[in-house]
């Protein structure tokens, strides 16, 4: 069992301070929520706990021994396990192959007792995964499933948590929360990281605030509310005031006639300049196929593609991306979105390096590269950059923004966005929804694809539920819930017996 105390945690990049002379303690049996704004330090100190950060100064605790976690390994071996935002699997491995990587054993393994082992975890946790699968097959959820695993099977006592529910749809949640309960019951321990503010306040015992890298506060969970949570955070009184503007639609800018490939049934939809399209449904029932079918990452069995009146059902990415007027958000901003181990200003260029002013003669030209990056960092509000960081140092709502200027830079006719506001705070989102929702305003016709219903219904002027690669309506946004979780289930109202 695990107990742990910080005490007097710093960390510093260069002359930004992540964490700042952070001390708390994390009780046994307890859930305990870590909440900040995006860049408050929530990250940087999950990292230091799990060893791939080492402190520049302060002490570690855990069951009042002083420890040093200088490696991954020397945190789970002392009981912690984190799972971390963006996953961290191989995805052409199987389940089963992910969960043993890097576990000591014998020379030889004896796979199928461990297959047996494992199985007996799924079982007890009721976690439904096939081992035999291969991650990059299986869907986002499930593979949160098999980071939960991984971490159950190497002993963890103390788990942590970074943003775990940004890709479970409320229904998924409720089994999730079982799965914490059971962890927590057996004497185990948990740090929570979301800016989910009402399932902190549903699940957890203990909340501590961070802003700016300091622990502004550590409360029970007694008499709290998402406002209070928001306040504490953000330092001041935080409004949303999301408005969208009724638009008339005229010019149809993305026809999909039709479509039919792998996890994709038949499906055929419009989207006009002015328009917000978006697409509601449990994850992994084929939107990801979806947009890259329109993105030319994959090819389509059956069907027709137009942007405007041009068929591209069969052209490749490199032809859409410099040819046509489309910004693109990707699901996972580390992965697919941008390149880690590059500064925000390489980041922003990577639809243009080739061209004029990034390139001359072949050079990249470090004075146009510097301009465009002050202006996204001005424009877009990127907080807590110095020179030449890289983007791998940024919070999640920094690197969304980078994304978001530089889909946005050229005034895109088409943007396809999927899951845009995934792990990001109250304020960070809502910055979000304002610039697509600007970028509405000025002509651009959006994809929107989010398993976060109420967000796509509240962004979207018409709203397509998909089931199993199948469109089963497109719908009134304002649609009552039963309808719309009915329709998420493949069941039509007047269906239902």
């Amino acid at each position: 069992m695990v107990e742990l105390s910080l005490k007097g945690i710093t960390k510093r990049f260069g002359s930004f301070t992540a964490n700042d002379n952070i001390s708390l303690t994390i009780k046994q049996g307890t859930i305990h929520a870590i909440l900040g704004e995006n860049g408050a330090g929530k990250t940087t100190l999950m990292n230091v706990l799990s060893g791939l950060y080492r402190p520049d100064e302060g002490e570690i605790y855990i069951n009042h021994q002083l420890v040093n976690l200088n490696s991954p390994k020397s945190s789970i071996d002392q009981g912690i396990g984190m799972i971390h935002q963006h996953f961290m699997l191989v995805p052409q491995l199987s389940v089963l192959e992910n969960i043993l990587l890097g576990t000591q054993g014998q020379y030889k393994l004896n796979l199928k007792q461990k297959k047996l082992e494992i199985q007996e975890l799924i079982d007890d946790y009721g976690l439904e995964i096939d081992l035999d699968a291969i991650v990059e097959t299986i869907s986002v959820g499930m593979q949160q499933r098999v980071e939960i695993l991984k971490v159950l099977y190497r002993g963890a006592k103390l788990l942590i948590l970074d943003e775990p529910t940004a890709v479970l749809t409320p229904g998924e949640n409720e089994r999730f929360f079982q799965i914490l309960y059971q962890f927590v019951n057996q004497g185990n321990t948990i740090i929570f990281i979301s800016h989910k503010l009402e399932e902190v306040i549903k699940l957890c015992d203990v909340i501590t605030i961070l802003r700016k890298g300091k622990v502004i506060n550590t409360l029970e969970n007694k008499n709290l509310n998402p406002q209070n949570l928001a306040n504490m955070m953000i330092g001041e009184q935080q409004k949303i005031s999301l408005i969208k503007k009724t638009l008339s639609f005229s010019e149809t800018i993305l026809t999909v006639d039709n479509l039919i490939i792998k996890n994709i049934e038949n499906i055929s939809f419009q989207i006009k300049a002015g328009e917000i399209l978006g697409i509601a449904g449990v994850d992994g029932n084929g939107q990801q196929e979806l947009v890259s079918v329109i993105m030319g990452l994959i090819n389509p069995k059956k069907g027709k593609i137009k942007y405007k009146n041009i068929d591209i059902t069969h052209w490749k990415i490199e032809e859409i991306v410099k040819k046509l007027s489309i910004g693109y958000i990707p699901e996972d901003r580390k992965t697919t979105g941008l390149v880690s181990s590059l500064t925000i200003g390489k980041n922003l260029i990577l639809k243009q390096y080739y061209s004029y002013p990034f390139n001359q003669w072949g050079i990249l030209q470090k004075k146009a590269i510097k301009i465009i990056e002050n202006e996204a960092i001005n424009n877009f509000d990127i907080r807590g950059v110095e020179p030449s960081i890289t983007v791998s140092k940024l919070s999640g709502g920094n690197q969304q923004k980078i994304i978001l200027a530089r889909e946005l830079s050229n005034n895109p006719q088409l943007i396809i966005a999927m899951q845009p506001t995934r792990g990001l705070d109250i304020k960070a989102t809502e910055y979000i929804q304002q610039q697509l929702l600007k970028a509405r305003e000025n002509g651009a016709a959006i994809l929107y694809i989010s398993t976060e219903l109420e967000e796509v219904r509240k962004m979207s002027d018409r709203l397509a539920i998909i089931y199993r690669g199948k469109f089963m309506d497109i719908v009134d946004p304002n649609t009552d819930l039963e309808t719309i979780g009915l329709l998420m289930m493949g069941i039509k109202k007047s269906e239902k017996t």
